[in-house]
């Protein structure tokens, strides 16, 4: 069982408060920076980016769009513009090379109310036995899908997203978007552990689907000096990915994390000590690759 009152003292022993928490500050940057790149319009004047995170232009001529919201535009009736089209294949790129679920870790604003939901509940000890799974996203997903297509016209999930409503209230006024974050803040808190962002975002689970094959990943190249320490687990959003690649090589496992669910986050390599985890690419000639099922069960064990 993990301490969680000493949980990273070790890390910051061995390596300094900075580096133990630089990939933490990296991403807080970034959210934080993106948007600040957003509001620097409708607060300062300053047009850099124009638009939201459903759609964007920057500079006047980057254009960005979120592929799952051009698809829930397309089966509402909606005939994209060629600027969308290609703002979709931007990202899709981008995506395909740093992983999907990059946009979970270092873009949405709605992890850092669930990042800190996650570590008050391990300052107050806070248990409970959810038995949500993590393939509840996708069904999700398919209703963010299948409701464009029954009510014409409309694009309902976006009505109702956190991360837009979010986005939303903090340019015009947070009015009932503060009871929705709410929510989200006190489902994690109180309900299931990383319950939103790993168990129902339908965006999540998009970003999931198309990050299968990026070429970015977390590795445990060092896994050799792993003690047992279990930390890594502690902290990760999605700990299922996390042991085949440590505890895989007399399996002949590389130890390359595969798995779209990874998030990139870092947290794991900021809590280690030891050094085990880094960022790296992926060589799927290398890979052993395990039934889902298995790494399900050993997800949960986790």
């Amino acid at each position: 069982m993990v301490d969680l009152t000493t949980l990273g003292d070790d890390s910051i022993a061995a390596k300094g408060w900075i580096k133990a928490h630089k990939w933490l500050i990296l991403r807080r940057l970034s959210q934080l920076g993106i948007l600040a790149l957003f509001l620097a319009g409708p607060i300062f004047g300053v047009w850099i980016v124009k638009g939201n995170l459903a759609s964007s232009l920057t500079l006047d001529i980057l254009p960005l769009t979120d592929p799952h919201v051009l698809l829930q535009a397309v089966l509402s009736g909606v005939v994209p513009e060629t600027a969308a089209i290609i703002g979709v294949v931007l990202v899709l790129l981008f995506y395909f090379v740093v992983g999907g679920r990059v946009y979970c870790s270092w873009v949405c604003p709605v992890n850092m109310i669930t990042d800190l939901a996650s570590w008050l509940r391990r300052k107050l000890g806070i248990r409970t036995t959810s038995q949500i799974s993590r393939n509840a996203r996708y069904w999700m997903l398919a209703l963010t899908l299948i409701l464009p297509l029954v009510v014409s016209g409309g694009i309902v999930w976006e009505l109702i997203n956190p991360v837009s409503m979010m986005f939303r209230g903090i340019v015009f006024g947070m009015g009932a978007a503060w009871m929705v974050i709410l929510g989200v803040f006190l489902f994690d808190l109180l309900v299931a552990k990383e319950g939103w962002c790993g168990r129902l975002c339908p965006v999540g689970a998009f970003y999931n689907l198309i990050g299968k094959r990026s070429l970015l990943r977390v590795n445990a190249s060092n896994r050799a000096e792993c003690n047992d320490c279990m930390e890594c687990f502690v902290v990760c959003p999605e700990p299922q990915v996390i042991k085949p690649a440590l505890k895989g090589a007399s399996k002949g496992i590389s130890p390359v994390i595969l798995f779209s669910d990874c998030t990139n986050c870092g947290r794991c390599i900021d809590i280690c000590a030891k050094d085990v985890f880094s960022y790296g690419g992926r060589s799927v000639s290398e890979v052993k690759r395990l039934n889902p099922e298995v790494i399900e069960k050993q997800g949960a064990r986790a």
